[in-house]
């Protein structure tokens, strides 16, 4: 199976001044699409030569779960946006986050720690247990949850190159301007 670089929804400049056109030409353009040029180079002559991504993300090692989780993860991550972005979940998502973390400002708060005291490289993510309650958990380097049984629902990326260029090392600030692209409606739907 070949892999590519999935379309974004979004033009490049439509995130600013959130996420710079700039940011996006290098996180999306360069870095997201050397995962999937490497995960194109590794797998043939593998058992995963025909797999799928979330066969990647859950059974394989090394290079090739490196490069499968970061496109699975980042594909993930940029689909989870919108210039329109922002505000509050509605629904069932809304009801699960108060029910689990008390209230959406609770949930935030919770999560926004995650994000910014992840040591390293690695994502912040909102994921759903086989019991349908929501937890917030970290992952380093491209740990993903689905390798847990666990269903994502939201991922905040925390690798420099998500952010230096708009904010240098000033981390808190980006998670800042993460909460005003997101897309509820598309985060909603993956719970």
């Amino acid at each position: 199976m070949k892999f590519e670089l999935p379309q974004l929804p979004y033009a490049l400049d439509a995130l600013e001044p959130n996420i710079s056109k700039t940011t996006l030409e290098f996180h999306y353009g360069k870095h997201h699409q050397a995962y999937v040029n490497n995960l194109n180079n590794l797998v043939p002559g593998t058992p995963f030569q025909n797999a799928d991504l979330e066969t990647i993300v859950k059974e394989g090692e090394g290079g090739i779960f490196n490069n499968g989780a970061q496109i699975w993860n980042h594909t993930f991550y940029f689909m989870s946006f919108s210039p329109n972005g922002g505000g509050e979940p509605t629904g069932p998502l809304a009801e699960a986050i108060n029910k689990s973390f008390g209230s959406f400002t609770s949930f935030k708060e919770q999560f926004t720690k995650a994000a910014a005291t992840l040591f390293g490289s690695g994502w912040a993510w909102l994921v759903k247990n086989t019991d349908g309650t929501l937890e917030i958990i970290q992952e380093s380097n491209a740990g993903n949850p689905l390798r847990n049984g666990l269903i994502p629902i939201l991922t905040c990326d925390v690798w420099e190159h998500a952010y230096y260029l708009d904010v240098q090392n000033k981390r808190p600030d980006y998670i800042g301007n993460f909460w005003n692209i997101i897309d509820w409606e598309v985060v909603g739907k993956r719970f």
